[in-house]
């Protein structure tokens, strides 16, 4: 391969994830590429997909892999019998089996022998049925990074938002929306799209209430918390604007006329850029030492096994880590 492979993380072997990957292979077959998993059911998806490809199981991660092939490297710790359990539900051991080849994928990329991460999608209550402690890859992927911060972006070709929150109910989500955590999602925001090409970031700021509070009237977060943080970035340099109305700054945005939006909730960001469509967006970890992405979408337990997936979002991923690891 010349440089260290892209490595693409299996997923919940009970979902999707193994079928997007030998659907991507069959569509493109990226040569720069390898997939951390296991073999077996590599070589299922493949035969789901009435693809003849044949799987090289490489010793290391990064082993040159031989011509035609979809090259998989196992990963050790990998659960036994994975191909025994059933499609569509949720099982401790793919749950354990997703961990391993993250734990095993970033690893490797710490040692340098690979050049960024392609995570297909997990399912979060098989992860804790597996013991784990995180609720889903970007917490997982913080710890693994040394408890750097981090924040979740969602983008395609329209739209890029980020959240200040995620993974937690509503409730517990505004008593999160502070001014440092404001303040903190702003910096990594403007650090890493600069760290991406843009030198100077126009991030919008959406409110956490409707009309972004209507001056007090509507919650006094927006004067507590998010228009502080504001003004603390500004003064840091940052091009942060806001805070604007949650239910009209994404068309702005969309319209050109900023790069980014920084919304307080995992729905009130997400919404809109999935609306968009899923097949071409894209998550990105931003504050990581290193480049990882992900698909746009769940495991799709409803179709597991069933021929349907779609791997255009898996292949909008591998392409934005391959630009967002390469010379800057």
């Amino acid at each position: 391969m010349g440089t260290a492979p892209l490595l693409i993380t299996q997923g919940d072997v009970c979902g999707i994830g193994p079928e997007i990957i030998a659907r991507l292979w069959q569509r493109e077959a990226p040569p720069d590429a390898v997939v951390v998993g296991d073999a077996g059911v590599m070589r299922r998806a493949l035969a789901w997909c009435g693809h003849a490809l044949p799987v090289a199981v490489l010793s290391a991660v990064d082993e040159p892999a031989p011509p035609h092939c979809l090259p998989v490297w196992e990963p050790p710790g990998l659960p036994t019998g994975l191909l025994d359990l059933p499609l569509g539900e949720i099982a401790a051991s793919a749950g354990a089996a997703a961990a391993a080849c993250i734990d095993a994928a970033v690893r490797a990329i710490q040692a340098g022998q690979g050049r960024a991460l392609v995570t297909a999608p997990i399912h979060k209550e098989a992860l804790h049925a597996a013991g784990s402690p995180y609720p889903g890859h970007t917490e997982m992927l913080q710890a693994l990074a040394g408890g750097v911060p981090v924040r979740m972006m969602l983008a395609n070709d329209e739209l890029r938002t980020v959240l200040v929150t995620i993974h937690c109910s509503l409730r517990e989500a505004i008593d999160r929306v502070t001014r440092e955590a404001v303040l903190d999602t702003l910096r990594i925001t403007h650090t890493a799209l600069q760290r991406f090409g843009l030198a100077a970031p126009r991030i919008a700021v959406a409110g956490l209430n409707p009309h972004a509070g209507e001056g007090g009237l509507f919650g006094r977060e927006e004067i507590d918390h998010i228009a502080p943080a504001i003004a603390d970035a500004r003064a840091l340099g940052l091009d942060a604007q806001g805070p604007f109305a949650p239910d009209t700054v994404f068309m702005r945005a969309r319209r050109g006329e900023f790069d980014v939006v920084v919304a307080m909730t995992h729905d009130h960001g997400l919404i809109p850029v999935k609306y968009l469509g899923v097949e071409q967006g894209v998550n990105v970890t931003l504050g990581l030492p290193f480049v990882r992405t992900s698909p746009d979408h769940g495991t799709a337990f409803d179709i597991a096994g069933t021929g349907r997936a779609d791997p255009s979002s898996l292949s909008a991923a591998l392409v934005m880590a391959r630009r967002l690891s390469g010379p800057r």
